[in-house]
This record gives structure tokens, C-alpha cells and sequence, in this order.
């Protein structure tokens, strides 16, 4: 799905719930949705003023809450930084394979990862109402410069 397709649907999202998604919120979304990776608050700050000169962290900070109330970005954890959900409407678990080289994030649905730690939670007698997975490592690319760059040795760190 293409960028402005994913704006009208979060717009009309919006609609039916009653919300407003105001074009600081959409900004803020529009600009997560153009770059392929992960952005911190700060990076989203410096890309949202080119536009409103007037943005300050708080602004950025209240769009972001209201995105993520939504379901249309996820935060990362471990890193602090917020990536656009092409897929939002639905509370999915999610699962993200995070490149530590390029920083590249993929967001992958493992099912089968869903059921065992429901099963392994309830069995503890606990609820699991919201659940993330992050993995770090190398991404495709990275990993085949890394060997291209190392020749045939490779490096294992602990």
C-alpha cells in the first residue's frame, strides 16, 4: 500500500472513531510512513520542522501518543525510536527484527510465537494484554557486506 493510501485509511480511521487526525498528526505520520526505519523523537522533531516551524518536543510527543493509541506506529523499546504499522486497526502482537548495522526494521507476524507465550503466561495464571518481541542482529544486506568485507573468517562476538 502506498503512502497516501495508508493516510486516507488512517484518516478515515479516525473518522469513524471520532477522532481528529490532525494534519500535525498526519505530518508526523507521513514522515515516519517516508523513511524505512526506525526515527527517535528528536530526528522526527528536526524532519517536522522543515514544515512547521513552530513544532516543539511537546507537539511532537502529544502526535505521537495519539498515533500509537491507534495503532498506526509502534515504539521500540530497546532503542526509544517509533516506526509507522502499515497494518494498524488490529492489536497484533508484533515482532520486530531490528538491524544493529543499517537500522533497518522489519515487522514480521509469528503466530505460532503468540500461542506459547499465552500458553507459558497462562500457566503462571497470567493475562498477556500486549506484547512485543524485539530482535536484534544483521539484516540480509548487512550480513552479506559483512562477509563480502571478511572474506571467508568470521567473527563471532559473546
Amino acid at each position: 500500500m502506498n503512502k497516501s493510501t495508508l493516510i486516507n485509511k488512517a484518516r478515515a480511521y479516525c473518522d469513524q472513531r471520532g477522532a481528529r487526525f490532525t494534519p500535525l498528526r498526519e505530518k508526523v505520520y507521513e514522515i515516519l510512513l517516508s523513511k524505512h526505519g526506525p526515527m527517535g523523537a528528536y530526528e522526527l522533531l528536526d524532519a517536522l520542522k522543515e514544515t512547521e516551524s513552530g513544532a516543539k518536543p511537546a507537539t511532537v510527543y502529544r502526535a505521537l501518543d495519539f498515533l500509537l493509541e491507534f495503532g498506526f506506529i509502534h515504539r521500540l523499546e530497546s532503542t526509544n525510536a517509533f516506526v509507522a504499522c502499515h497494518h494498524f486497526g488490529c492489536h497484533h502482537p508484533v515482532q520486530f527484527l531490528i538491524c544493529d548495522s543499517c537500522g533497518d526494521v522489519a515487522e514480521i507476524q509469528s503466530e505460532g510465537l503468540k500461542e506459547t507465550l499465552d500458553n507459558q503466561a497462562k500457566a503462571h495464571g497470567f493475562s498477556v494484554s500486549t506484547q512485543t518481541i524485539e530482535a536484534h542482529g544483521l539484516c540480509a544486506d548487512c550480513q552479506q557486506a559483512e562477509n563480502t568485507e571478511n572474506g571467508a573468517h568470521h567473527h563471532h562476538e559473546c
